[in-house]
Protein backbone atom coordinates (compact mmCIF):
# COMPACT_ATOMS: atom_id res chain seq x y z
CA UNK A 1 0.00 0.00 0.00
CA UNK A 2 0.85 3.59 -0.84
CA UNK A 3 -0.13 6.64 0.86
CA UNK A 4 0.27 10.28 -0.66
CA UNK A 5 0.09 13.60 0.83
CA UNK A 6 0.09 16.50 -1.27
CA UNK A 7 0.97 20.54 0.08
CA UNK A 8 0.99 23.04 -1.71
CA UNK A 9 -2.31 24.55 -2.98
CA UNK A 10 -3.67 27.93 -2.26
CA UNK A 11 -5.27 31.00 -3.73
CA UNK A 12 -3.29 33.05 -6.32
CA UNK A 13 -3.88 35.90 -8.85
CA UNK A 14 -3.51 35.42 -12.44
CA UNK A 15 -0.22 34.74 -13.70
CA UNK A 16 0.79 33.52 -10.49
CA UNK A 17 3.00 30.78 -9.53
CA UNK A 18 2.59 27.98 -7.12
CA UNK A 19 4.17 24.62 -6.14
CA UNK A 20 2.26 21.51 -5.70
CA UNK A 21 4.51 18.86 -3.39
CA UNK A 22 3.32 14.94 -3.47
CA UNK A 23 5.17 12.46 -0.91
CA UNK A 24 4.66 8.93 -1.27
CA UNK A 25 5.20 6.39 1.95
CA UNK A 26 4.58 2.96 1.88
CA UNK A 27 6.01 0.25 -0.95
CA UNK A 28 5.01 -0.76 -4.05
CA UNK A 29 7.27 -2.19 -6.56
CA UNK A 30 5.11 -2.10 -9.39
CA UNK A 31 5.14 1.41 -9.44
CA UNK A 32 6.23 3.28 -12.57
CA UNK A 33 4.28 6.79 -12.66
CA UNK A 34 3.87 9.63 -10.48
CA UNK A 35 1.66 12.81 -11.20
CA UNK A 36 -1.25 14.76 -11.12
CA UNK A 37 -4.77 14.98 -12.02
CA UNK A 38 -7.41 17.87 -11.24
CA UNK A 39 -11.01 18.13 -11.48
CA UNK A 40 -12.85 21.47 -11.86
CA UNK A 41 -16.77 21.68 -10.54
CA UNK A 42 -19.32 20.27 -12.63
CA UNK A 43 -16.13 18.70 -14.97
CA UNK A 44 -14.20 15.04 -15.33
CA UNK A 45 -11.35 14.66 -14.13
CA UNK A 46 -8.47 15.16 -16.38
CA UNK A 47 -4.57 14.24 -15.94
CA UNK A 48 -2.45 17.59 -16.12
CA UNK A 49 1.12 16.39 -16.14
CA UNK A 50 2.86 12.65 -14.84
CA UNK A 51 6.57 11.48 -15.39
CA UNK A 52 7.51 7.87 -15.23
CA UNK A 53 10.40 6.20 -13.24
CA UNK A 54 12.62 7.14 -15.84
CA UNK A 55 12.00 10.50 -15.89
CA UNK A 56 9.77 10.56 -18.97
CA UNK A 57 7.64 13.37 -18.61
CA UNK A 58 3.71 13.50 -19.89
CA UNK A 59 2.13 17.14 -19.76
CA UNK A 60 -1.59 17.72 -20.76
CA UNK A 61 -1.77 20.62 -23.81
CA UNK A 62 -3.09 23.28 -22.53
CA UNK A 63 -0.81 23.17 -19.37
CA UNK A 64 2.36 22.33 -21.94
CA UNK A 65 4.94 25.34 -21.69
CA UNK A 66 3.45 26.56 -18.27
CA UNK A 67 3.40 23.58 -16.20
CA UNK A 68 6.56 21.72 -15.26
CA UNK A 69 6.89 18.37 -12.97
CA UNK A 70 9.35 16.77 -11.92
CA UNK A 71 10.44 13.47 -9.72
CA UNK A 72 12.76 12.45 -7.28
CA UNK A 73 13.10 8.78 -7.10
CA UNK A 74 15.03 8.63 -3.43
CA UNK A 75 12.45 10.65 -1.71
CA UNK A 76 9.30 9.08 -3.43
CA UNK A 77 8.23 12.92 -4.27
CA UNK A 78 6.70 14.37 -6.92
CA UNK A 79 6.64 18.27 -7.78
CA UNK A 80 4.33 20.35 -10.14
CA UNK A 81 5.32 23.89 -10.77
CA UNK A 82 2.53 25.84 -11.83
CA UNK A 83 3.59 29.17 -14.03
CA UNK A 84 1.43 31.55 -14.95
CA UNK A 85 -1.36 30.63 -14.20
CA UNK A 86 -4.83 31.01 -15.42
CA UNK A 87 -8.49 31.59 -14.13
CA UNK A 88 -9.09 27.99 -15.79
CA UNK A 89 -6.53 26.11 -13.91
CA UNK A 90 -8.80 26.74 -10.89
CA UNK A 91 -9.58 23.38 -9.36
CA UNK A 92 -8.87 20.30 -7.19
CA UNK A 93 -5.68 18.61 -7.42
CA UNK A 94 -4.98 14.94 -7.21
CA UNK A 95 -1.51 13.26 -6.54
CA UNK A 96 -1.42 9.64 -7.80
CA UNK A 97 1.04 7.18 -8.40
CA UNK A 98 0.40 3.66 -10.01
CA UNK A 99 1.72 1.00 -12.92
CA UNK A 100 0.33 3.91 -15.25
CA UNK A 101 -1.00 7.55 -15.26
CA UNK A 102 -4.43 5.88 -14.74
CA UNK A 103 -3.13 5.76 -11.55
CA UNK A 104 -3.55 3.19 -8.22
CA UNK A 105 -2.91 5.33 -5.36
CA UNK A 106 -4.21 8.73 -4.62
CA UNK A 107 -3.91 11.68 -2.50
CA UNK A 108 -6.69 13.92 -1.11
CA UNK A 109 -6.64 16.84 -3.17
CA UNK A 110 -5.38 20.03 -2.70
CA UNK A 111 -7.19 22.87 -4.10
CA UNK A 112 -6.13 25.06 -6.64
CA UNK A 113 -7.83 28.73 -7.30
CA UNK A 114 -6.60 31.17 -9.43
CA UNK A 115 -8.65 34.65 -9.22
CA UNK A 116 -8.10 38.35 -8.53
Amino acid sequence: QVQLVESGGGLVQPGGSLKLSCGASGSDSGINVMGWYRQAPGKQRELVAAVTRSGTPIVENTVNGRFTISRDNAKNTVTLQMNNLKPEDTAVYYCFSGRSSQGDYWGQGTQVTVSS
